[in-house]
């Protein structure tokens, strides 16, 4: 497979010398001979003004000849070619492209919107040039097409798959590193190199984002409620043992009982506890 060949180009400002000596003997020729045929060296003129182009930093100039690659000019400057090289210019500089959101399902078939944020440059112009027909359309399918691929190989959480190893949501680090390896290998073939790749937008889809939410609500309530009371029944414990251990009370298996009742209550419960005086014995 062919590869980019950088070439040097002839100084601009050498040749545009060379043509302001042409210009003038022409000129001094036809004055003092006054012979057309001073004239025909218009048409060299002309081509030498045809040969002449810019680089610009971070930019890249690749010259054709008939069809036939000649070489790749990544000095930036003023320079001089064939007049017969076709110029295409392709720019070097680092691109942003961030990509619409598409819904797609992850590994579980739930329905989501994702997108990705992704910094590419070009590294080989001659596959971006003669390898695709239009590298930064390449780009943007390519990558909509790794997205697809991506979304599709894992579940969004680990509701519905508790075994799943790294998920869209969680494992963020991992599934940026494959989704980085998956758009290098696509983009490789237009000599494309991709700098960074992340997901930057990733939702349910809103037809199910409401269910979700209670889901994941409800998951959060039960987890809450599960450290509420291990506290609390932590707590009763020591309340038990400090009371019997420093003989304030003696509690019976029935005492014990309602005093546990009654911590586990204003400990557990979601609103404040409201006290009662008892006016008479713990019996009564």
């Amino acid at each position: 497979m062919k590869k980019e060949t950088q070439i040097k180009a002839t100084s601009g400002y050498l040749m545009l010398l060379v043509l302001m000596i042409i210009i003038i003997s022409m000129v001094a020729g036809i004055l003092m001979f006054d012979n057309p045929f001073f004239s025909i060296i218009v048409l060299l003129i002309i081509l030498i003004i045809k040969g002449f182009f810019i680089v610009n930093p971070n930019s890249s100039k690749v010259l054709v000849l008939f069809g036939a690659y000649k070489g790749t000019v990544r000095e930036n400057g003023f320079f001089w070619a064939n007049p017969f090289y076709t110029r295409q210019e392709i720019s070097l500089r680092a691109r942003n492209f961030d990509s619409e959101r598409v819904k797609v399902n992850d590994k579980i078939g739930n329905p989501i919107m994702i997108n990705v944020i992704l910094v590419w440059k070009v590294a080989d112009t001659y596959k971006s040039a003669f390898d695709v027909d239009n590298y930064e359309e390449f780009v943007k399918v390519q990558t909509d097409a790794a997205v697809r691929k991506l979304a599709g190989s894992y579940p969004y959480d680990n509701f519905d798959d508790e075994q799943a190893e790294f998920t869209l949501r969680s494992g963020m680090d991992e599934v940026n590193e494959a989704l980085e390896n998956e758009i290098t290998e696509r983009l490789a073939i237009a000599g494309i190199t991709v700098m960074e790749a992340r997901i930057g937008y990733l939702a349910y889809a809103p037809e199910i984002a409401s269910a979700m939410l209670k889901r994941q609500q409800a998951v959060a309530i039960v987890a809450a409620r599960k450290k509420i009371v291990e506290g609390a029944v932590g707590m009763v414990e020591d309340a038990l043992n400090q009371l019997s251990a420093d003989n304030i009370i003696d509690f019976d298996d029935d005492k014990k009982a309602s005093m546990v009742s009654n911590l586990m209550v204003v400990l557990c419960g979601d609103k404040e506890a409201v006290p009662v005086v008892n006016a008479g014995t713990l019996n009564s």
